[in-house]
């Protein structure tokens, strides 16, 4: 897992409340656990006009000028604005290998779903929460001002907006050391792989037949 501390990003605002892992990425994509390639089929509805397949090439796929990620202004972005309730629905952790795919490595909102914040806490994606005035503050000034930029420092747990006002945020110590550190469970498991072998070579020679 790549390890996050600071970003200084381009924002895309994506405004409206509720959106599900399957628009993030719909259901038809999920037949790989590679973690890689799934950011073309990003909001796949959404960001096209026909129906995508699996392992489709995308690039002469018509485009919907509509979606917001298609727009110009924003191509390139790495934190991706968001209202409430941003993740529900099925907890396929393939809506955050598609959004890291895609280059998100920040996901701003009010609220998460659960799992899907987790997935996106042990994927190297940084969601973070503002109470809904500031998100909407934040959704105006990107709406108003091209190439609008946040800077997140995760190690002060802070975003500079370009005024250079400061929004602190809080989060969870344990996960932040992850983050910032760049480990995952299995990373937190083998860092106690001695002890893990000697409790099995004491149990071989307390209980040899459970080995058998």
């Amino acid at each position: 897992m790549e390890a996050f501390s600071k970003l200084s990003g381009l924002v895309v605002p994506i405004d409206r409340p509720n959106v599900d892992t399957d628009a993030i990425i719909p259901k038809q994509f999920l037949k790989s656990i590679k973690r890689t390639g799934f950011g073309r089929y990003l909001f796949d509805e959404w960001r096209y006009l026909d129906k995508g397949e699996a392992d489709q090439d995308c690039s002469q796929r018509p485009l919907n000028f509509d979606c917001v990620l298609n727009e110009q202004r924003y191509l390139g972005a790495q934190i991706l604005l968001a209202r409430d309730n941003f993740g529900c629905g099925s907890s396929r952790e393939h809506a955050v290998w598609a959004l890291f795919d895609f280059g998100i490595r920040v996901v701003i909102a009010p609220s998460f779903a659960d799992i899907f914040f987790e997935n996106s806490c042990k994927n190297g994606l940084l969601p973070i929460r503002f109470p809904t005035p500031k998100i909407g503050r934040l959704f105006e000034d990107v709406k108003a001002t091209l190439g609008y930029t946040l800077q997140v420092d995760l190690d002060q747990k802070i975003v500079i907006l370009p005024t250079e006002e400061v929004f602190d945020f809080e989060f969870d110590e344990g996960i932040r050391q992850r983050l910032l550190q760049g480990i995952d469970d299995i990373d937190v498991t083998l860092a106690f792989s001695d002890e893990i072998k000697a409790y099995e070579a004491r149990r071989y020679k307390e209980a040899p037949w459970l080995f058998e």
